[in-house]
């Protein structure tokens, strides 16, 4: 595996850190993560490309069905090698025909009778942890598999999963204070996502490490229709638990728990969800998304994977379109403004001062 280059001009910036700071579009993107290349369906025999955190990067898999990722840049003369063609697991450039291994070393150079040394493309570690693919974009001496988040639910056969994923003109940390943000859950997703009364409901906020956590309880309260649907609950008195939590720069968790105190079978009954957010920024201003909706009751119903994919799709496009319009007018707009902040937005401000500090080690930024 390549080590990255001293210097890398997409990696330049004039960003100034200073104490306290925290986190909103302009800062410089976390690189020392773990982030989703893709789902590992979209990962083939067929090269493409995606860019992560402003870096081309070209997808494939041996023929041992290993995902590869490579720089989309031949080193010769920045020819996209995602345009180029697969012979076994050698990466042939569509310009002049240099072929590279997996490991990003050139094997061949048709013009040359000997390879030179230096004719090599950077790798970037990739994990798979099905369904998805995790690449790393920074220092590849950290890239510790050990930090992989953990999203076993998503290959478990005792959860059941919806999904879906949109490219948005957004950024990261406003992404991740969106889903910290459950006071907007009534508003901006009525009926399906949110109620009035869990957003008035008492929210416990705690850090560990780089992780934040919010816990809220709301009892004796019907749910709302995307937990109320699935489990035929709707209209039902029922007690809420749920935890959200900022797990990492490139992930948001969500898990609830339904208990249903009157079931038929004359025992509480719970029923639970686990939903998973993953993004991985483009640049400052768009981002790469996949959510998945998962539940652990009525695995079989098709019925109610159709209402999840739907209700979930929908408030998932109803946070992008918000999302896109802020941006839109905090980047537009010439006029100065500090927005106000409030008890309930503690959550995304310590998310926002978590990714800053991150933000500010990795340049090195001595306060």
């Amino acid at each position: 595996m390549n080590r990255i280059a001293d210097a890398i001009p997409e990696l330049h910036t004039d960003f100034c850190f200073e104490p306290g700071g925290f986190a909103d579009h302009r800062t410089p993107l976390v690189r020392n993560c773990w982030y989703v290349a893709g789902l590992s369906s979209e990962i083939t025999r067929e090269l493409i490309s995606r860019r992560f955190l402003g870096v081309d990067v070209a997808l494939y898999r041996t023929l041992a069905g290993e995902p590869v990722a490579v720089r989309n840049r031949c080193p010769h003369r920045s020819f996209p090698l995602a345009k180029g063609r697969l012979e076994g697991d050698v990466l042939m450039c569509g310009y002049h025909g240099m072929q590279f291994d997996p490991s990003g070393r050139c094997v061949s150079m048709p013009s040359m009778p000997l390879v030179p040394t230096n004719a090599q493309v950077r790798s970037f570690p990739v994990v798979e942890r099905a369904p998805l693919v995790w690449i790393w974009m920074g220092d590849p001496d950290h890239a510790d598999v050990g930090l992989v988040p953990d999203t076993s639910w998503l290959a478990s056969q005792e959860w059941k999963s919806v999904h879906g994923s949109f490219h948005m003109k957004s950024d990261y940390v406003s992404m991740h204070e969106n889903l910290l943000d459950q006071t907007h859950f009534p508003f901006l997703h009525p009926g399906a996502i949110g109620t009035p009364e869990y957003a008035r409901s008492k929210l416990d906020v705690r850090q560990e490490r780089s992780v934040v956590i919010i816990d809220r309880t709301l009892k004796n309260s019907p749910p709302p229709a995307v937990y109320g649907v699935p489990t035929g609950l709707m209209g039902k008195p029922v007690d809420r638990y749920s935890e959200a939590r900022f797990a990492s720069p490139a992930l948001h968790t969500a898990f609830a728990s339904i208990v249903d105190n009157a079931d038929p079978g004359g025992r509480p009954r719970t029923y639970r969800f686990n939903i998973t957010h993953a993004f991985t920024p483009e640049s400052n201003g768009s981002i790469h998304y996949w959510w998945f909706n998962s539940r652990d009751s009525n695995l079989d119903d098709p019925a109610a994977d159709a209402y999840l994919h739907e209700a979930s799709a929908k408030a998932y496009l109803e946070d992008v379109d918000a999302l896109e319009w802020i941006l839109d007018v905090v980047t537009r707009d010439v006029e100065p403004q500090f927005d106000l902040n409030f008890a309930p937005d503690k959550p995304g401000l310590m998310m926002r001062r978590v990714l800053y500090d991150m933000a500010a080690r990795e340049a090195g930024a001595r306060f």
